[in-house]
């Protein structure tokens, strides 16, 4: 297959200009800025689904810009209006939309239901193509293993994550494999569930790359309010950590300010062969706006930035992407699909905890193991965004241009005879 010639259906709950299909879809379609220019697409969108019209769609307006069909269904969407797989990929974007949540607070995206329809269209084909699912696999444990497993047994090439991985670091380091790790920690902000998954995945992306790789999680608990500040004063989780990985984020607090702090939570995460694991939650009032990272071991201590503003280009999402087609395209996962697998139980373990007023979780059903990628992901090699990273970047004005019109559905689900 040549490149270019290989054709992806992207699969999203709604596409308005700052959702992820908004900041992700049209870098397939236009081309990818980044620090070194802006990179042409490799392959083509074939086709979009879009599964809630927002109020300020733009999804919409671009298809009809590119010339991509837009489908009533998940199944057209992969057939392209016919009865045959004619895709080579899936681009599912399940993020952003009108859904309802859990009653542990969840947002119950249908990233299973969408994915169902996927694994139905590639059966019928007998043909399995790479899928990507856009952070983590599903808000529940048994979504996320039903999909995990399914892609297993089908040999779907799948995987899944965050763009944190991928974005600037400064310094712009990572743990050499097999590093002796200690303790590790994370300061993230925002919404608990949604941004604690990046955060999460900061973490992970790090602690993978220990010595003996990864083992598993034993046991999980969120704690919040007051009583963060309080298990950081027994010893539960690494003050001084913390305040090295703060230290990191450029023009950031340099130490820890409780009064400063609204609605702060802690992860408190026990891996399998003793590693301590902390994402420290620092609410959403403004104290930090950025990911930091901080580790030891073998009494050296490590910290860095995850800096993912660029401005309008949203360029975090060019690298995600990027790494996204070299998957299409060669069917090898960047990172172990496992890391993504891992972290979906450790947010819904962690969303339990937060719900029973900060109990301990066992988790046994995570004990999954996995050694990281030898070769890591495109990400950037400066410490800032650069070039085409932080150039304009137009989307169309809501309303503004033509739309392109929905493909009804042409076949009415039932199958007579043969």
């Amino acid at each position: 297959m040549t490149e270019n010639s290989l054709r992806i259906a992207a699969i999203v709950t709604t596409f308005f200009a700052n959702s992820h299909a908004g900041v992700l879809v049209p870098k397939f379609l236009r081309g990818f800025p980044t620090d070194d220019g802006l990179i042409p697409p490799r392959t083509q969108i074939a086709s979009i689904y879009i599964d809630q019209i927002h109020q300020h769609d733009v999804g919409c307006q671009l298809a009809n810009e590119y010339g991509v069909p837009l489908f009533e269904s998940v199944r057209a969407a992969l057939t392209l209006g016919g009865s045959k797989l004619a895709v080579d990929a899936v681009l599912l974007i399940g993020e952003h939309g009108d859904y309802p949540r859990s009653p542990i607070g969840q947002e119950m995206l249908p990233r299973r239901y969408l994915f169902e329809q996927i694994c139905g269209t590639i059966i019928e084909a007998k043909h399995p193509i790479p899928v990507f699912c856009d952070k983590h696999l599903a808000y529940t444990w048994a979504d996320a293993s039903w999909m995990y497993n399914t892609a297993t047994t089908l040999k779907i090439p799948f995987w899944a994550g965050s763009a944190v991985p991928v974005a600037w670091r400064r310094p712009n380091l990572e743990h050499p494999l097999d590093t002796p790790l200690d303790d590790a920690l994370t300061i993230g902000f925002h919404m608990l569930e949604r941004y604690g998954f990046h955060a999460i995945e900061s973490l992970q992306c790090q602690v993978e790359r220990r010595r003996g790789g990864e083992t598993g999680v034993e046991s999980v608990q969120c704690l919040s309010g007051k009583a963060v500040w309080k298990a950081g004063k027994q010893g539960q989780w690494p003050i001084q950590l913390a305040c090295k990985a703060l230290n990191a984020i450029e023009d950031g607090p340099t130490t820890l300010d409780p009064d400063k702090i609204e609605d702060p939570h802690v992860f408190l995460i026990k891996y399998i062969d003793g590693l301590s694991g902390t994402v420290l939650m620092l609410g959403d009032t403004g104290y930090v706006k950025k990911f930091a990272y901080a580790g030891t071991g073998n009494g050296c201590m490590t910290s860095l930035e995850y800096h993912i503003d660029s401005g309008p280009a949203n360029a975090v999402f060019s690298y995600l992407g990027l790494n996204i087609e070299d998957f299409f395209l060669s069917g090898v996962t960047p990172s172990p699909v496992e890391r993504t697998y891992l972290t979906t139980g450790i947010l819904e373990s962690l969303m339990i905890s937060n719900n029973r007023n900060g109990q301990l979780v066992s988790t046994p059903h995570l004990g999954i193991t996995y050694k990281p990628s030898i070769n890591p992901p495109r990400r950037p090699s400066r410490e800032r965004p650069t070039g085409s990273s932080i150039d304009e970047w137009p989307m169309p004005k809501p309303g503004a241009t033509p739309k392109a019109k929905i493909i009804p559905i042409n076949r009415d689900g039932t199958i007579r005879g043969k």
